[in-house]
């Protein structure tokens, strides 16, 4: 059963018998998300958080100008959703969409705080999870503040090799706050340095 990746997930930072595990599992259902298709949208609150089993999905934000700007990506084993408005159950200001057929497990708002209620395993479970997330931020922040967009590139295709490879070259070109055709010459000249 997938669910069985959640409880892999999670024994790798808290270690769970068998009836927590029970527990957390049946707070995950398993849904499948179609290409190009939309799990949060601005405007309506983000209800749920998404664990990744399979496929890649995309959040980004659209500016009053209509530019996209990229804010991150999750593929297999990572996690996803509109942060602001699931934690605050506010309406959310980004969209998340599937950039390929994707398999995801979703535990609705509720249930999570059902679940931290009930045992500090899942309080603290989500607790390193959000702090795993904190210093993902921050190290982006800091890499666009202090680095070209060619050591931004280069330093992400390193760390990420499996997402360079599967997102579209527009999305990793917002990410990394840089031109698709800026992106195009900085990819030419690393084949050109191989070749």
């Amino acid at each position: 059963m997938m669910t069985s990746k959640i409880i892999e997930y999670a024994n790798n930072l808290i270690k769970l018998t068998d009836e927590e595990a029970e527990q957390l599992s049946n707070a995950f259902k398993e849904v499948n998300i179609k290409k190009r298709q939309f799990i949060v949208q601005p405007n309506f609150t983000a209800k749920n958080r998404y664990y990744v089993l399979k496929g890649t999905l995309m959040a980004y934000v659209v500016t009053d100008e209509g530019h996209n700007h990229t804010i991150t990506f999750a593929i297999d084993d990572w996690w996803i959703t509109d942060y602001n408005s699931y934690i605050f159950q506010q309406p959310a200001t980004m969209f998340i969409v599937a950039l390929e057929d994707t398999i995801v497990l979703q535990i609705d708002h509720e249930k999570e705080h059902d679940l931290k209620k009930s045992n500090h395993k899942f309080e603290t479970f989500f607790r390193i999870m959000a702090e795993r997330g904190l210093a993902s931020h921050q190290r982006r922040i800091i890499s666009n503040l202090t680095q070209s967009a060619e050591e931004r590139y280069e330093n992400y295709a390193s760390k990420y090799p499996q997402i360079v490879q599967r997102v579209p070259q527009y999305a990793l070109a917002s990410y990394l706050g840089m031109t698709t055709e800026f992106l195009s010459r900085i990819r030419n000249k690393r084949v050109a340095k191989k070749s």
